[in-house]
């Protein structure tokens, strides 16, 4: 008797599929959120309508002082001052090249600080917030160009919206499920994006797709900035170093191959006639 009241069940849910279907998808929008550049990066993305750019902007930059309070009581917010000269330096030779992809980005209220950890890692929040970990810069005894290609890797991430786009799968599956289950709760509590931007930067991995967008992105980045762009290839061969010994929190959210490395290859030769014009 079970067993046919399951089917039934199930039977009574199956033409509730097609509502669930209209609701996530009259809820996303295709967007445009960068120009192509040098390097071609067209893909248009849908974005939820309850994860507004402004709105997700706004939640990183809550959730990016709370984690900035958080290191600094622990006493390892930019401790090395010669390490964060460093780092903000080249940030600051990137971050005026960002309006070739996306004009307003100008106006962002970019953040670049160093947190003092062994961890490789780094990582970009929505609206320009980014940290560095003193570990990857010490561990794999960065140069300043490979310090640009991970600032232009995480820069692109920014400018493409990635933490946006990964915060709207995950809001529309908690739809999908909330319209099932009831238990999504959207319209009564609202989103908070606070939350949702830290868990989309620090738990929720990119996607090979937008890896790839960051990597293509962040040599042309770089190599505008006057950054020799083949520094993204001799930081990934590093990093495949490291990881021999079990892979770093940064490289277990971007994952490296021959294939990632080939590919970086070719796209620092197709911006190096950008590099050798700011020699």
């Amino acid at each position: 008797m079970r067993k046919n009241l399951r089917a039934a069940e199930l039977f009574s849910w199956r033409p509730l599929a097609p509502l669930v279907a209209l609701i996530v998808a009259v809820g996303c929008a295709s967007v445009e959120t960068t120009e192509p550049g040098t390097v071609g990066v067209e893909r248009r993305q849908t974005m939820s309508v309850l994860v507004s750019e402004e709105g997700i902007n706004k939640g990183a930059a809550q959730a990016y002082a709370q984690v900035l309070d958080e290191a600094r009581r622990k006493g390892v917010l930019n401790r090395n001052a010669t390490q964060v000269a460093r780092v903000r330096a080249v940030a600051q030779r990137i971050i005026p090249q960002t309006p070739i992809f996306r004009p307003e980005a100008r106006n962002w209220q970019w953040e670049v600080n160093v947190i003092d950890s062994e961890q490789i890692n780094a990582w970009a929040m929505p609206g320009g917030k980014i940290a560095c970990y003193s570990g990857i810069i010490e561990r794999l005894q960065l140069s300043d160009e490979e310090i640009a290609a991970i600032m232009g890797h995480e820069i692109a991430h920014a400018l493409r919206e990635h933490g946006r786009e990964r915060a709207s799968r995950a809001v529309n599956q908690g739809i999908a499920l909330g319209v099932i289950g009831a238990v999504a709760g959207v319209p009564q509590g609202g989103l908070d994006l606070a939350q949702l931007a830290l868990e989309v930067t620090l738990n929720l991995p990119n996607s090979r797709e937008q890896e790839v967008e960051a990597d293509r992105i962040g040599v042309e980045l770089a190599a505008r900035a006057g950054y020799d762009p083949r520094a993204a290839v001799t930081l990934w061969q590093k990093m495949e170093q490291v990881a021999k010994g079990g892979p770093p929190a940064w490289l277990s959210t971007h994952p490296s191959s021959e294939a990632r490395i080939r590919d970086l290859q070719a796209y620092a030769e197709k911006v190096m006639p950008l590099y050798q014009a700011r020699r």
